[in-house]
Protein backbone atom coordinates (compact mmCIF):
# COMPACT_ATOMS: atom_id res chain seq x y z
CA UNK A 1 0.00 0.00 0.00
CA UNK A 2 1.47 2.96 -0.84
CA UNK A 3 -0.45 7.02 -0.70
CA UNK A 4 0.98 9.43 -3.07
CA UNK A 5 0.04 12.24 -1.30
CA UNK A 6 1.15 15.08 -4.10
CA UNK A 7 1.26 14.36 -7.44
CA UNK A 8 0.70 16.16 -10.66
CA UNK A 9 -0.66 13.65 -13.10
CA UNK A 10 -2.12 16.23 -14.87
CA UNK A 11 0.80 17.45 -16.44
CA UNK A 12 1.90 17.35 -19.80
CA UNK A 13 5.10 15.85 -18.90
CA UNK A 14 2.44 12.63 -19.28
CA UNK A 15 0.68 13.66 -22.27
CA UNK A 16 1.84 10.51 -24.30
CA UNK A 17 2.31 7.56 -21.60
CA UNK A 18 -0.53 8.71 -19.05
CA UNK A 19 -2.04 5.36 -18.83
CA UNK A 20 1.79 3.63 -18.66
CA UNK A 21 2.85 5.73 -15.72
CA UNK A 22 -0.71 4.65 -13.95
CA UNK A 23 0.31 1.30 -14.52
CA UNK A 24 3.37 1.69 -13.43
CA UNK A 25 2.23 3.47 -9.88
CA UNK A 26 -0.14 0.48 -9.75
CA UNK A 27 2.23 -2.47 -9.85
CA UNK A 28 4.46 -0.51 -7.56
CA UNK A 29 1.48 -0.76 -4.71
CA UNK A 30 -0.11 2.88 -5.08
CA UNK A 31 -3.87 2.67 -3.40
CA UNK A 32 -4.34 6.33 -3.59
CA UNK A 33 -2.71 9.56 -5.39
CA UNK A 34 -3.76 13.38 -4.80
CA UNK A 35 -3.86 15.21 -7.80
CA UNK A 36 -3.35 19.23 -7.02
CA UNK A 37 -4.64 21.83 -9.09
CA UNK A 38 -2.47 25.05 -9.44
CA UNK A 39 -5.23 27.32 -11.31
CA UNK A 40 -8.73 26.71 -12.14
CA UNK A 41 -7.59 24.45 -15.89
CA UNK A 42 -5.51 22.56 -13.47
CA UNK A 43 -7.71 21.83 -10.91
CA UNK A 44 -10.61 20.84 -13.34
CA UNK A 45 -8.06 18.63 -15.06
CA UNK A 46 -7.61 17.11 -11.05
CA UNK A 47 -11.34 16.55 -11.07
CA UNK A 48 -11.84 14.43 -14.12
CA UNK A 49 -8.89 12.59 -13.39
CA UNK A 50 -10.73 11.47 -10.22
CA UNK A 51 -13.73 10.61 -12.30
CA UNK A 52 -11.35 8.40 -14.11
CA UNK A 53 -9.75 6.62 -11.74
CA UNK A 54 -11.04 5.00 -8.29
CA UNK A 55 -7.38 5.66 -6.77
CA UNK A 56 -7.17 9.45 -7.44
CA UNK A 57 -8.20 12.50 -5.65
CA UNK A 58 -8.38 15.96 -6.04
CA UNK A 59 -6.91 18.95 -4.55
CA UNK A 60 -8.34 22.71 -5.96
CA UNK A 61 -6.60 25.53 -5.56
CA UNK A 62 -4.44 28.64 -7.46
CA UNK A 63 -0.97 28.29 -6.73
CA UNK A 64 0.77 31.38 -5.77
CA UNK A 65 2.93 31.51 -8.96
CA UNK A 66 -0.44 31.39 -10.71
CA UNK A 67 -2.10 33.76 -7.63
CA UNK A 68 -2.18 36.70 -10.89
CA UNK A 69 -5.02 34.86 -12.63
CA UNK A 70 -7.17 34.54 -9.84
CA UNK A 71 -10.95 35.98 -9.90
CA UNK A 72 -13.64 36.16 -7.99
CA UNK A 73 -15.33 33.55 -11.08
CA UNK A 74 -12.31 31.12 -10.19
CA UNK A 75 -12.70 30.82 -6.38
CA UNK A 76 -16.22 30.55 -6.98
CA UNK A 77 -15.39 27.73 -9.09
CA UNK A 78 -13.28 26.17 -6.43
CA UNK A 79 -16.21 26.54 -3.57
CA UNK A 80 -18.76 24.48 -5.78
CA UNK A 81 -15.74 21.80 -6.48
CA UNK A 82 -15.34 21.53 -3.06
CA UNK A 83 -19.36 21.82 -2.27
CA UNK A 84 -20.29 19.31 -4.71
CA UNK A 85 -17.15 16.67 -5.93
CA UNK A 86 -16.89 13.95 -3.45
CA UNK A 87 -13.09 12.87 -4.30
CA UNK A 88 -12.30 16.51 -4.15
CA UNK A 89 -10.85 16.40 -0.30
CA UNK A 90 -8.56 20.03 -0.03
CA UNK A 91 -7.98 23.24 -1.49
CA UNK A 92 -4.52 22.84 -2.64
CA UNK A 93 -1.92 24.09 -4.05
CA UNK A 94 -1.83 27.04 -2.21
CA UNK A 95 0.32 29.20 -0.53
CA UNK A 96 3.52 31.53 -0.79
CA UNK A 97 6.43 31.95 -3.29
CA UNK A 98 8.93 34.34 -2.97
CA UNK A 99 11.83 32.34 -5.51
CA UNK A 100 10.64 34.42 -8.13
CA UNK A 101 9.82 38.69 -8.23
CA UNK A 102 6.41 37.80 -9.75
CA UNK A 103 3.58 37.39 -8.81
CA UNK A 104 3.82 40.27 -6.59
CA UNK A 105 4.15 38.93 -2.79
CA UNK A 106 0.82 41.62 -1.87
CA UNK A 107 -0.58 39.72 -4.86
CA UNK A 108 0.41 36.23 -3.30
CA UNK A 109 -0.83 37.29 0.54
CA UNK A 110 -4.37 37.72 -0.99
CA UNK A 111 -4.96 34.78 -2.74
CA UNK A 112 -3.60 32.60 0.13
CA UNK A 113 -5.37 34.59 2.30
CA UNK A 114 -8.70 34.25 0.35
CA UNK A 115 -8.25 30.46 -0.17
CA UNK A 116 -7.34 29.76 3.93
CA UNK A 117 -10.78 31.45 4.44
CA UNK A 118 -12.15 28.99 2.49
CA UNK A 119 -11.04 26.26 3.89
CA UNK A 120 -11.65 27.42 7.79
CA UNK A 121 -15.37 27.99 6.54
CA UNK A 122 -15.83 25.21 4.68
CA UNK A 123 -13.84 22.90 7.22
CA UNK A 124 -11.45 21.37 4.66
CA UNK A 125 -7.69 20.94 4.09
CA UNK A 126 -4.80 23.13 2.94
CA UNK A 127 -2.17 21.39 0.68
CA UNK A 128 0.20 24.47 1.30
CA UNK A 129 3.20 25.36 -1.22
CA UNK A 130 5.63 27.34 0.83
CA UNK A 131 8.80 28.16 -0.46
CA UNK A 132 11.56 30.96 0.94
CA UNK A 133 8.56 32.50 2.77
CA UNK A 134 8.14 30.36 6.00
CA UNK A 135 7.82 33.59 8.09
CA UNK A 136 4.31 35.37 6.35
CA UNK A 137 3.40 31.32 5.70
CA UNK A 138 3.23 30.70 9.45
CA UNK A 139 1.83 34.62 10.11
CA UNK A 140 -1.28 33.99 7.41
CA UNK A 141 -2.20 30.82 9.36
CA UNK A 142 -1.75 32.15 12.35
CA UNK A 143 -3.81 34.98 11.79
CA UNK A 144 -6.72 33.83 8.99
CA UNK A 145 -6.15 30.17 9.26
CA UNK A 146 -6.96 29.42 13.18
CA UNK A 147 -8.73 25.34 13.69
CA UNK A 148 -7.65 24.59 9.95
CA UNK A 149 -5.39 21.66 9.12
CA UNK A 150 -3.92 20.08 5.87
CA UNK A 151 -0.62 19.44 4.76
CA UNK A 152 3.24 21.21 4.23
CA UNK A 153 3.96 19.38 0.94
CA UNK A 154 7.76 18.73 -0.05
CA UNK A 155 8.54 20.26 3.30
CA UNK A 156 11.45 22.88 3.83
CA UNK A 157 11.25 24.75 6.86
CA UNK A 158 12.95 23.60 10.34
CA UNK A 159 12.27 20.98 12.94
CA UNK A 160 10.42 24.10 15.24
CA UNK A 161 8.49 25.26 12.46
CA UNK A 162 7.15 21.79 11.89
CA UNK A 163 6.59 21.08 15.46
CA UNK A 164 4.28 24.03 15.79
CA UNK A 165 2.68 23.13 12.80
CA UNK A 166 1.95 20.01 14.14
CA UNK A 167 0.77 21.54 17.11
CA UNK A 168 -1.65 23.62 14.61
CA UNK A 169 -2.96 20.10 13.04
CA UNK A 170 -1.17 20.14 10.10
CA UNK A 171 0.80 16.97 8.52
CA UNK A 172 4.70 17.36 6.76
CA UNK A 173 4.71 16.13 3.38
CA UNK A 174 8.30 14.18 2.03
CA UNK A 175 9.50 14.59 -1.08
CA UNK A 176 12.42 12.63 -3.04
CA UNK A 177 14.03 15.84 -2.17
CA UNK A 178 14.83 13.89 1.55
CA UNK A 179 16.27 11.02 -0.40
CA UNK A 180 19.36 13.00 -1.80
CA UNK A 181 22.53 12.24 -0.23
CA UNK A 182 23.00 15.87 0.96
CA UNK A 183 19.29 16.47 2.57
CA UNK A 184 21.14 16.05 6.14
CA UNK A 185 17.97 18.76 7.58
CA UNK A 186 15.39 16.74 5.86
CA UNK A 187 16.65 13.20 6.89
CA UNK A 188 16.78 15.08 10.70
CA UNK A 189 13.84 16.02 10.38
CA UNK A 190 11.61 13.23 9.60
CA UNK A 191 13.82 10.97 11.94
CA UNK A 192 12.41 13.10 14.78
CA UNK A 193 8.73 14.22 13.99
CA UNK A 194 6.03 11.86 14.91
CA UNK A 195 4.90 8.85 12.51
CA UNK A 196 1.67 9.72 12.88
CA UNK A 197 1.94 13.19 11.00
CA UNK A 198 4.40 12.16 8.02
CA UNK A 199 2.97 12.35 4.33
CA UNK A 200 5.70 10.88 1.77
CA UNK A 201 4.85 12.09 -2.24
CA UNK A 202 6.52 12.56 -5.25
CA UNK A 203 5.48 15.94 -6.64
CA UNK A 204 5.42 14.25 -9.84
CA UNK A 205 6.89 14.94 -12.78
CA UNK A 206 9.72 16.83 -10.69
CA UNK A 207 11.31 16.20 -7.52
CA UNK A 208 12.91 12.59 -8.80
CA UNK A 209 14.64 10.72 -6.07
CA UNK A 210 17.72 8.15 -6.49
CA UNK A 211 17.94 6.16 -8.33
CA UNK A 212 15.90 8.27 -10.98
CA UNK A 213 17.08 11.37 -10.31
CA UNK A 214 17.86 13.57 -13.82
CA UNK A 215 14.21 12.08 -15.15
CA UNK A 216 10.66 12.52 -15.01
CA UNK A 217 9.23 12.16 -11.90
CA UNK A 218 6.35 9.90 -11.34
CA UNK A 219 4.37 8.42 -8.71
CA UNK A 220 5.55 5.09 -8.53
CA UNK A 221 9.09 6.54 -6.97
CA UNK A 222 7.30 7.44 -4.09
CA UNK A 223 8.15 3.93 -3.26
CA UNK A 224 11.62 5.42 -2.49
CA UNK A 225 10.78 8.16 -0.45
CA UNK A 226 9.23 5.26 2.11
CA UNK A 227 12.36 2.73 1.89
CA UNK A 228 14.53 6.21 2.63
CA UNK A 229 12.15 7.00 6.22
CA UNK A 230 12.52 2.98 6.83
CA UNK A 231 16.23 3.47 6.71
CA UNK A 232 16.51 6.30 8.40
CA UNK A 233 14.58 5.22 11.63
CA UNK A 234 15.11 1.34 11.24
CA UNK A 235 11.88 0.37 10.33
CA UNK A 236 10.23 -2.26 8.31
CA UNK A 237 9.28 -0.17 4.93
CA UNK A 238 5.58 -2.13 4.89
CA UNK A 239 5.01 -0.21 8.20
CA UNK A 240 6.24 2.96 6.69
CA UNK A 241 3.52 2.14 3.69
CA UNK A 242 0.97 1.57 6.29
CA UNK A 243 1.25 4.37 8.67
CA UNK A 244 1.78 6.91 5.82
CA UNK A 245 -0.99 5.64 4.10
CA UNK A 246 -3.16 6.01 7.08
CA UNK A 247 -2.12 9.46 7.63
CA UNK A 248 -2.64 10.05 4.12
CA UNK A 249 -6.83 8.93 4.61
CA UNK A 250 -7.51 10.71 8.11
CA UNK A 251 -5.98 14.26 6.77
CA UNK A 252 -8.30 14.20 3.72
CA UNK A 253 -10.94 12.39 5.08
CA UNK A 254 -10.74 8.94 3.28
CA UNK A 255 -12.10 6.21 4.45
CA UNK A 256 -10.31 2.72 4.31
CA UNK A 257 -13.35 0.98 2.81
CA UNK A 258 -13.66 3.31 0.24
CA UNK A 259 -11.74 3.02 -2.94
Amino acid sequence: MLFDTHCHINDEAYAEDREAMMERAFAAGMTYMLCPGTDIQTSAEAVALSHQYLQVYAAVGIHPEDAASATPEGFAQIRQWLQTEKKVVAIGEVGLDYHWPEPSHDIQHDVFIEQVKMAAELDVPLDIHDREAHGDTMDILRKYGKGTRGVFHCYSGSLEMAQELIKMGYYIGFTGTMVFPKSKKLKHIVCELPLDRILIETDSPYLTPPPYRGRRNEPAYVQYVAEEIARLRDMDVHEVRRITEENGRRIFGIPSDIP
